[in-house]
């Protein structure tokens, strides 16, 4: 009989695919249902981008390619980080995966040693503690609140950093909770990672372009240039440029650290795909404009979904800086009964009692951490979110 292997014990299903996962098969049962669990915009990929790929396919550029990514697209990067963010790099600095996940993976992978531990502030991506205990490392969760806007407080990290501390995963704006860290928010982080020398931050980037109001977005290795030489930033093409299914991440950093994380590319994946890489070099490169009106419509999407579900008995909804998810909290529900007759225990309990009762699907909080609350995406129409958010309503309104 197969035996998995021990690292892969360690290890559980990312429960934001399988709570999509379900929702999928439950439509496919005939059952009405509207899935609020994937992470991912509603938006098509620009025709620029689409076209930019169908001219590689029609040039020819369907072979391997450099195993980290083409120049052009290494380029196209480094103009970004210059343009962007203020940051300087080379081709030799920067890492192209497939896919924004491969690429902290590989980064894992390439750093980690047994025992070796990574702070990760809850609530958190649900695949970063596994990718860690995959590479061998030890995840340290350190809680936020919703009192304190899902940021981590730089007493907190300074209590959680021991020896054995290699990296530090930050993510503004942040999968699951919205929340953005300001430019005096990084500061008080970047002054508790002076003190400790041997910590590492890997910044997650992805949602940098969808933040909303004045927010300014800015990241650890701008505020804190001393912080340069152990800092990986990492980015990717698929929530700004609606590019989820063309699968690339990128990041930049110390070249050695570059180097490693290709090394370990040479014997996993190998190159991205280089239709997808020739059609990034045009989504880095050409015309900008669609993503602040995206941006918009996010926030409007945003404002819609907070203020219906704190009309819902029973939950409190934060207004997060950016992304396209909310983090409500469902503590006035815990312990009460659901329309199905059943304990609301957990949180879990209450994504599962919503899925069964109105047939909405949403990620429960313990699965990034931070319990009681559940995760939404609200990367869809406004007519299907104010369904969804009716539906909370009349649950929430049926529990007792």
């Amino acid at each position: 009989m197969f035996a998995p292997s021990a690292a892969l014990a360690r290890v559980k299903p990312s429960a934001t695919l399988a709570a999509d996962a379900k929702a999928r098969a439950l439509k496919a049962a005939g059952r009405d249902v509207i899935s609020l669990a994937a992470g991912e915009p509603d938006f098509d990929t620009p025709d620029n981008i689409k076209e930019a790929a169908i001219r590689a396919i029609r040039a020819g550029k369907t072979k391997y390619t450099d195993v980290d990514g083409i120049p052009e697209l290494k380029e196209a990067i480094c103009a970004k980080f210059a343009r962007e963010n203020g940051l300087s790099y080379t081709k030799a600095q920067v890492n192209v995966s497939p896919g924004g996940k491969p690429v902290i993976f590989n980064a894992m992978m390439a750093s980690l040693n047994p025992g070796d531990e990574v702070i990760i502030p809850a609530p958190y991506w649900v695949s970063y503690p596994d990718m860690v205990l995959l590479a061998g490392g030890e995840p340290r969760s350190v809680a936020t609140s919703a009192a304190t806007g899902f940021k981590l407080r730089p007493e907190d990290l300074e209590a959680a950093i021991t020896p054995r501390t290699r990296w530090l995963i930050l993510n503004s704006p942040s999968n699951p909770s919205g929340a953005a860290d300001t430019r005096a928010e990084l500061r008080a982080v970047a002054d508790v990672l002076l003190r400790h020398p041997h910590v590492w931050v890997l910044t997650d980037d992805m949602y940098e372009h969808l933040v909303f109001g004045d927010f300014e977005f800015s990241t650890m290795a701008q505020v804190e240039p001393a912080l340069y030489e152990r800092t990986l930033t990492m980015n990717g093409v698929s929530k700004a440029y609606a590019m989820t299914g063309w699968r690339i991440g990128y990041a930049a950093g110390p070249e050695p650290l570059i180097a490693a994380m290709r090394k370990v590319m040479s014997q996993s994946t190998s190159n991205p795909s280089s239709i997808s890489q020739w059609a990034s070099v045009e989504a880095l490169n050409g015309p900008q404009d669609f993503i602040a009106p995206n941006a918009k419509l996010f926030e409007e999407r945003r404002d819609l979904v907070v203020s219906m579900l704190n009309q819902a008995a029973g939950l409190t909804c934060p207004t997060p800086e950016g992304a396209f998810y909310v983090y409500p909290s469902c503590a006035g529900l815990i312990g009460k009964t659901s329309p199905t007759g059943k304990t609301i225990a957990s949180d879990e309990d209450f994504a599962t009692e919503l899925l069964e009762s109105e047939g909405v699907s949403v990620v429960f909080g313990a699965a990034f951490g931070l319990s009681p609350h559940f995760r939404i995406s609200y990367a869809t129409s406004n007519a299907v979110l104010e369904d969804a958010c009716t539906r909370i309503q009349r649950f929430c309104g049926q529990v007792r």
